[in-house]
């Protein structure tokens, strides 16, 4: 029986999760993936994630890559490991690509949506999914700083202490901020994104929506390529991982 490389799309609610990557002792959606899948075929199955995402973070669209040598059906993965995952953590579709299928270096681009919260009181039914802002932010204002992050740019300023990759040039394809009564979303897509950069990008925005800076501190942010000039970083539970194109 041939070894066949399967792709599958996860959607998962994070916030009850130390986020995707497996981690001694702690509840992981990889951890959960790889233990599923072990249990299904009865031998250890490593299961690849195309994004290392945040504890607190959710996910509609993360791919997730392994190698099996069974006789189920692609087509039927979603529905065998469903039945066996936590209510939590949903296979949405699920097929075979070619053995050359590079799962981080074939990426086109990912969207990445943050959502925020600005009434008076916690929105109860979505609290694991927003960052609840009581006060008024200038959407307007946040978005025109948005466009200035468009672009291929050394985002250091934006990212983690703790990211050591050697390289901190992105390129943004877009960065919007938009508004639905009091819900805020701030939709970011690019061809990659360093450790905390989405979320280091909210926390930049909401202290230009609250009027502390103006829009054009963005290019000051940029330049300093330090951490230390930009804004807080947003908390985790707002962030989610809308697709991932090839």
């Amino acid at each position: 029986m041939a070894i066949r490389k399967i792709k599958l799309t996860v959607q998962y609610d994070g916030s009850r999760y130390s986020g995707w990557q497996t981690q001694p002792g702690k509840r992981t959606i990889q951890g959960e993936l790889v233990e599923t899948l072990s249990n299904l075929v009865g031998t250890k199955i490593p299961v690849h994630g195309a994004s290392r995402t945040d504890a607190g973070v959710s996910s509609l669209g993360q791919v997730a890559l392994f190698e099996i040598e069974s006789p189920i059906p692609t087509e039927n993965f979603p529905d065998v490991l469903n039945g066996r995952l936590p209510r939590n953590i949903v296979v949405t579709s699920a097929e075979e690509v070619p053995p050359k299928f590079d799962l981080l270096g074939d990426v086109k681009s990912k969207l990445y949506r943050y959502t925020i919260y600005t009434g008076r009181y916690r929105p109860v039914m979505k609290l694991n999914q927003c960052w609840h802002m009581r006060k008024k932010l200038d959407v307007t204002a946040m978005n025109e700083a948005a466009q200035l992050l468009v672009g291929t740019k050394d985002f250091k300023s934006f990212a983690s202490a703790a990211d050591k990759r050697e390289s901190s040039v992105r390129t943004i394809f877009r960065c919007d901020v938009t508004a639905e009564d009091k819900w805020i979303y701030i939709d970011v897509e690019g061809d990659g994104f360093l450790y905390n950069m989405v979320r280091n990008i909210v926390g930049t925005l909401s202290e230009i929506g609250t009027g502390r800076w103006k829009p054009d501190k963005i290019n000051e942010i940029l330049e300093a390529k330090n951490r230390t000039a930009a804004g807080r970083l947003a908390p985790p539970q707002g962030l989610c991982l809308m697709w991932i194109k090839y």
